[in-house]
């Protein structure tokens, strides 16, 4: 799918929990670490300033994996003393507060045979068929419902968008900065944004340090988004 870009204070206090007790993969590309589950990556910097709030209250309001057994994540998850900030036993599902206040879902797939995987981020927007159909339009995905959701569906995961009352912080500068999405042909795929209308934060670069090749943009309602080409090898 691509990867979640976390600027916090204390990038080893997200480490422990997510390669020590949850089971990521440390990797790199080039100097840059990142861990790896089975549809995404996670990429943690240290911030330089505080961050500006956590994932409630911006547009991202949380991103979510799923694991094979609620009751056992619950029970892992209260072990390690976060905040459960809700718990939807209906759904074998529970929204956990890790540190900076990043907001993560764990949801319950019985017949997942792996210990976790990617499944959705989730954004908040007054008009969630709108913010979809630009994802669509904008990425290819495929539109559809999970639930109740407006949902954008593509490969290894998907954007679902739930109904806020007004317009979300954006996120540059909270503890989740932005989102990012792989990309085939970057290049290629960046000249047909700009070609569309879409402008470009960042314009396509090629970094050999790290081995991607990048650049990023933002959705209407301010979530920043990085294109990557190149994590898939990795």
């Amino acid at each position: 799918m691509g990867h979640i870009h976390m600027m916090v204070a204390d990038p080893e206090a997200h480490k422990k929990l997510w390669v020590g007790v949850l089971g990521a993969e440390v990797t790199h590309a080039g100097p840059l670490e990142m861990w790896k589950l089975p549809g995404i990556f996670l990429m943690v910097g240290k911030a330089r300033t505080p961050p500006e709030g956590g994932t409630a209250g911006s547009t991202v309001n949380h991103f979510g994996v799923v694991v094979p057994s609620y009751p056992a994540i619950k029970a892992k998850i209260t072990e390690l003393g976060l905040e459960i900030a809700t718990d939807n036993a209906t759904n074998r599902q529970i929204i956990v507060n890790f540190p900076d206040k990043v907001a993560v879902e764990f949801s319950e797939d019985t017949t997942l045979k792996v210990p976790m995987a990617m499944h959705h981020i989730h954004i908040s927007t007054p008009n969630e068929e709108k913010l979809r159909d630009w994802y669509v339009k904008t990425f290819g995905a495929k539109p559809g419902m999970r639930r109740n959701f407006q949902a954008a569906f593509i490969p290894g995961g998907e954007v679902d968008f739930r109904k806020a009352a007004n317009p979300e912080a954006p996120t540059k500068g909270r503890s989740l900065d932005h989102i990012g999405f792989e990309v085939k042909n970057l290049e290629a795929f960046c000249k047909k944004l700009e070609a569309d209308g879409v402008a470009l934060e960042t314009p396509f670069r090629d970094v050999p340090r790290i081995g991607l090749k990048i650049a990023f943009l933002v959705d209407p309602e301010g979530t920043r988004i990085e294109l990557t080409e190149g994590l898939a090898a990795h």
